[in-house]
């Protein structure tokens, strides 16, 4: 398990961990925005980071690995690359996640959920529902930041786990108790979804 300052390391050289004011993917509002995109385009972070990930599962019987897009894609991956496992991810389509591509999985495969950074864990357990409606078995879920501390649990097989690189208990507001929007402030979108 990697050191969590030397993560926060990594993030504040490469300008991923932002401060102001932000509406995240889940709808809630926070002072601070993890941009793993900015991380991961330096492939010797992306390879620490998911490789902390890939030894996590290492030796677990896995067939594939699959994301959540966009966020996810890049950690499945390098992910994937490390354990040697196909890749794929999921999209949305009219609000909904969904395999295309021709992206598919067989019933009884066991997939590893990969995603960079989880808030309330809506978009990781999409895919999980993807997976098991396919007839799949989620075999775990690895994701770079947890921001929850802890909180978010995801419904899954057996003896399936989770592992975060980084948890942290970073402070989220719905938007109707924001104090930052009590200030006047008006949030930014920094998300796949968003504007920034």
């Amino acid at each position: 398990m990697l050191d969590r300052n030397v993560v926060l390391d990594m993030f504040r050289r490469s300008g991923a961990l932002l401060e102001g004011h932000f509406q995240l993917t889940s709808g809630l509002h926070s002072n601070q925005y993890f941009q793993c995109a900015k991380v991961l385009q330096f492939p010797e972070y992306a390879e620490i980071l998911c490789g902390d990930i890939a030894e996590a599962f290492r030796g677990a019987a896995l067939d594939a690995v699959i994301a959540p897009a966009i966020g996810g894609i890049v950690v499945a991956q390098e992910v994937g690359r490390q354990l040697r496992l196909r890749t794929m991810f999921a999209e949305r389509k009219e609000g909904a996640m969904e395999l295309r591509r021709g992206f598919a999985l067989a019933p009884g495969e066991r997939v590893l959920v990969c995603e960079d950074v989880v808030t309330t864990g809506g978009s990781v357990q999409e895919v999980i529902d993807i997976v098991r409606r396919l007839g799949g078995r989620v075999a775990g879920v690895g994701y770079i930041v947890d921001r929850s501390n802890g909180a978010v649990r995801f419904a899954m097989d057996g003896d399936a786990k989770q592992h975060p690189v980084l948890t942290m208990d970073v402070v989220a507001y719905k938007p109707g108790e924001c104090p930052l929007c009590a200030q006047g402030s008006t949030p930014v979108k920094p998300g796949s979804r968003g504007n920034y």
